[in-house]
C-alpha cells in the first residue's frame, strides 16, 4: 500500500510589501532569497544547519500586528501566518551597520596581501554596511594559525567565527575534527588535536569561508580572480562527474572549483579534483617519441606514423592488439574502437584491464541505475565490497546525508573501513554474506524485505575478481527478488572508480568474435606473441607486463610507466585541453571544454587516430568533432540527451554458481593515487605521504 505524502501548509508573509506564500517552517532568510530581497548574511549557508553566530542577518518584523521589540536573525527564525519583514528599514540597516562595526573589531588590514581579496564576503558586505573610519583604539588580538595540512592555509586572525568550516567538517564530511575552544575573544576554530584533517573534501571549507582564513595553500600568491578566465567542465578523477570551472591564465591552469549541480555534485568537490591540477604541468609528454637502441628519440609525427605503418604492413590483425585507459572521453573510445576493428581490422581490443568482464550489452549491469540524487530517497543501503568514501566521494556523502536525516540503515559486505556513517558489517566473506541475505532469516535480509526503496551498491572492483560474474549474477538475484528492483525503482548500482569506463563499454570498446580479452592481450605480450601493441591512456595493468609486444604504441598524456616500455609514443591531450563528453557513474553525459591547448606538439585525441587512420590508408568517416559526435548519439541514445540521465532496460546479466568464499580487498589502495594527473601532480603526492604515514602503527613507549 502506498502511503500518500500531507499536503504542505502554506503560509503568506509579506517582504518589503510583497506578498509571498511559502511552505510552513520556512525561515525568514529562505522566504527572502525565494522573492529575491537581499540579506548579507556570513554563517548562514543552505546545506549547512544553522548556527545564527553572525548576526548579520538582521531584519524587522511584525507579527500579529505588532512590531518586534528588536531585529530578529532571519536566519535562524521562522515565518508565521500574516508576518511582515522589513529588510531595508533604517532600524534595520543600523543593526547590521553596528554587526559590521562588531566583526571589524579585530579584523587584521591585510586585504592587498589575502587570497581572498576579489571573492570576499567579508569585503563586499563591508562596502555596504562598514564605516569609513574605526572606533576601536585597543590593540587587535591575533591568533595562532593552525596547520591543516597541504591544502588549506590558514590565517586564524581573519576568523569571524561563522562556524561554517565547522559544521561542514561535522555534517557534510563527518570529520569530526574541526572545532571551536575557548569562550568570546578567547574563542578560537582549529583542529582539536595538532595535525592535518583526515578529509577527502577539505578544500570545501575553503569555498565555505567568507573571509581569508581558510584559503587554498597550493594557490597562495598565485593570481588574482580578475585576472583568471573561466571555463566549464568535468571532473576525471574519479567517475561521479563533478561539474567544475576551470580557472586559468596565459595557457596555465592555476585553479579548479566546483559548479552547483544538485544533481551530481551539488556544490561541492573531492580534493582530488580540486588540487591535482599541478599534474598537468609536470612529466608530460609533449613531443612524438620512437625508439632508437635503448632510448626514446624525440620525432615529427610524421616519422612517429611511419613506423607504425612500416609494422602495421608486416603484422596480421590477429597479432594486432588495443587496450584502452581508464579516462577518455564517449568521442575518443569511439574513435579508438573505429580505429582498431576498422581501420586495423583486429578485434583483439578491450576497455576492462582492470578484469571486469562486464556485459557492454546490458547497460544496467555496469552503471548506477538509482541516479545519485535519488540515492536521498533510499530507506536502506547494502553495500558489497565498495568503499564509497574513497571510490566516489560525493556518492558518499549522499549516503551520509540520508543517514543522519532519515537513520536509514547501511549493510557492509566487504573490508571494515571508517565511512564517516554507522554501518553494521556482514563479513568480508561474499560467499557467506550473499547466501544469508538471499536466504531471508538474517537480520539484514528481514530489513531488505521491509524496504520499499532499498539500494546495493556493487564497487567494480568487486565484479573484477575471478568469480565476478558470479557476484553480479548473485547480487542481481537479491535484487530481482527483492523491492531493489521493481517497476517503478531501481536500486541496483554498479560503482565505477574510472571517468572514462562507462563510456567505453558504451562504445563497445569490447573484443568481437575471436578477439582477445584484456587479460589475454597482456598474456600474449608477455609471451612475445603480439606484433603490435597500442596503449591508450593509462589502465591497470602493470607497465612490465606489456613491454614484450614487437612494436608497443603508447598515446597518453604523461611520460609514465607505459610511455617508458613504449618504441612509439605519441603526445595526447589532457582533460582541461579538450572538448569532451564524459559519461559518469550514473551513466550521465556531461560536456566539457577545452581550457587551455594541449602542450607543444601534443594533439587531442580524436585527431591522433583519424590522421593515423589516413596514412595507414583507411580513413575514419569524421573529420571534424561534429561529425564524430553523430557518429557516437548513433550508437547509444544517451549521448542524444546530454546532461540527462537517460533510464535503462533491466537485462539478464551476470553468471550463476558459487561464489568464492575469498574476502573483499581495498577497492581503493591510494586514494591520491587513482589517476595519471594525480600521480604526476606534486600536492597529491604530499597528501599520500600523509595518508600513509596515518596507516603507520603506532610505536609503543620501550
Amino acid at each position: 500500500m502506498t502511503t500518500q505524502t500531507p499536503p504542505q501548509t502554506l503560509l503568506n508573509v509579506t517582504i518589503d510589501g510583497q506578498t509571498l506564500q511559502v511552505p510552513k517552517g520556512t525561515r525568514i532568510i529562505q522566504a527572502c532569497d525565494q522573492l529575491g530581497a537581499e540579506i548579507p548574511r556570513f554563517c548562514y549557508h543552505d546545506r549547512l544547519s544553522v548556527a545564527g553566530n553572525c548576526r548579520m542577518c538582521l531584519v524587522e518584523i511584525e507579527e500579529n500586528g505588532k512590531p518586534a521589540p528588536k531585529p530578529v536573525a532571519s536566519c535562524a527564525y521562522p515565518v508565521s501566518e500574516g508576518m511582515k519583514v522589513f529588510t531595508q528599514s533604517a532600524k534595520t540597516q543600523q543593526a547590521r551597520k553596528n554587526v559590521m562595526e562588531m566583526l571589524l573589531i579585530n579584523h587584521p588590514l591585510d586585504c592587498p596581501i589575502c587570497d581572498q581579496g576579489g571573492e570576499c564576503d567579508l569585503q563586499d558586505i563591508a562596502v555596504g554596511y562598514g564605516s569609513d573610519r574605526s572606533r576601536y583604539e585597543e590593540p587587535k588580538r591575533a591568533v595562532v594559525d593552525k596547520d591543516l595540512g597541504p591544502l588549506v592555509k590558514t590565517v586564524m586572525t581573519r576568523c569571524i567565527h561563522c562556524t561554517r568550516c565547522i559544521r561542514f567538517a561535522t555534517e557534510i564530511a563527518g570529520v569530526q575534527e574541526m572545532g571551536a575552544t575557548g569562550r568570546g575573544e578567547e574563542m578560537s576554530v582549529g583542529t582539536y588535536v595538532e595535525e592535518a584533517l583526515a578529509s577527502e573534501l577539505s578544500g570545501n571549507m575553503i569555498d565555505l569561508c567568507p573571509v581569508g582564513a581558510l584559503t587554498s595553500k597550493p594557490y597562495a600568491f598565485v593570481a588574482r580572480p580578475w585576472e583568471l578566465k573561466h571555463t566549464d567542465s568535468i571532473d576525471v578523477m574519479d567517475a561521479v562527474g563533478s561539474n567544475v570551472r576551470i580557472d586559468h591564465r596565459d595557457g596555465r591552469v592555476l585553479r579548479i572549483l566546483p559548479r552547483v549541480n544538485d544533481d551530481v555534485n551539488e556544490e561541492w568537490l573531492a580534493d582530488t579534483g580540486r588540487f591535482a591540477y599541478d599534474g598537468l604541468l609536470h612529466n608530460r609528454l609533449t613531443s612524438p617519441m620512437v625508439r632508437l637502441g635503448k632510448e626514446l628519440k624525440t620525432t615529427s609525427w610524421q616519422e612517429a606514423f611511419n613506423t607504425i605503418k612500416r609494422a602495421i604492413d608486416k603484422t596480421s590483425a590477429k597479432k594486432i592488439a588495443g587496450l584502452l585507459g581508464n579516462a577518455q572521453t564517449a568521442e575518443e573510445a569511439y574513435a579508438f574502437n573505429a580505429f582498431m576493428k576498422e581501420t586495423l581490422g583486429t578485434q583483439n581490443v578491450d576497455c576492462r584491464t582492470d578484469g571486469a568482464v562486464c556485459d557492454h550489452e546490458a547497460r544496467s549491469s555496469y552503471i548506477m541505475n538509482t541516479p545519485i540524487a535519488k540515492l536521498e530517497e533510499a530507506d536502506l543501503v547494502i553495500l558489497v565490497g565498495a568503499n564509497p568514501r574513497l571510490e566516489a566521494p560525493l556518492v558518499n556523502t549522499r549516503i551520509r546525508k540520508i543517514v543522519r536525516k532519515n537513520r536509514v540503515q547501511v549493510f557492509n559486505i566487504g573490508e571494515v573501513a571508517d565511512l564517516t556513517y554507522a554501518v553494521t558489517q556482514l563479513g568480508s566473506n561474499p560467499a557467506e554474506a550473499l547466501t544469508e541475505l538471499a536466504g531471508g532469516k538474517s537480520v539484514a535480509a528481514k530489513a531488505l524485505a521491509a524496504a520499499q526503496k532499498p539500494v546495493m551498491i556493487i564497487s567494480a572492483k568487486a565484479i573484477a575478481r575471478a568469480d565476478g560474474q558470479k557476484i553480479l549474477g548473485a547480487c542481481r538475484s537479491i535484487a530481482e527478488k527483492s523491492n531493489i528492483v521493481t517497476t517503478s525503482w531501481n536500486g541496483f548500482n554498479v560503482l565505477q572508480q574510472h571517468a572514462g569506463r562507462v563510456a567505453a563499454l558504451d562504445m563497445g570498446v569490447v573484443p568481437g568474435i575471436e578477439g582477445m580479452l584484456a587479460t589475454d592481450i597482456a598474456d600474449a605480450a608477455e609471451g612475445h606473441e603480439l606484433g603490435v601493441l597500442f596503449i591508450y591512456g593509462e589502465g591497470n595493468i602493470p607497465a612490465a607486463q606489456l613491454a614484450g609486444a614487437g612494436l608497443t604504441v603508447f598515446i597518453g598524456t604523461h611520460n609514465s610507466e607505459y610511455a617508458k616500455i613504449a618504441d612509439v609514443v605519441l603526445p595526447a591531450a589532457a582533460y582541461t585541453e579538450k572538448n569532451g563528453w564524459w559519461t559518469n557513474c550514473e551513466g550521465r553525459v556531461q560536456e566539457g571544454f577545452a581550457a587551455v591547448q594541449p602542450p607543444l606538439h601534443a594533439k587531442e585525441d580524436w585527431k591522433i587516430f583519424r590522421a593515423l587512420s589516413e596514412v595507414l590508408g583507411e580513413a575514419l568517416p569524421f573529420d571534424s568533432l561534429a561529425q564524430l559526435r553523430a557518429k557516437v548519439a548513433e550508437v547509444h541514445p544517451a549521448y542524444q540527451a546530454v546532461g540527462e540521465v537517460v533510464t535503462n532496460p533491466w537485462q539478464v546479466f551476470g553468471a550463476k554458481g558459487s561464489v568464492a568464499a575469498k574476502a573483499f580487498a581495498s577497492p581503493v589502495e591510494q586514494f591520491y593515487m587513482t589517476h595519471e594527473v594525480m600521480r604526476a601532480s606534486h600536492v597529491m603526492r604530499d597528501c599520500q605521504d600523509l595518508a600513509d604515514g596515518r596507516k603507520q602503527p603506532v610505536k609503543k613507549a620501550g
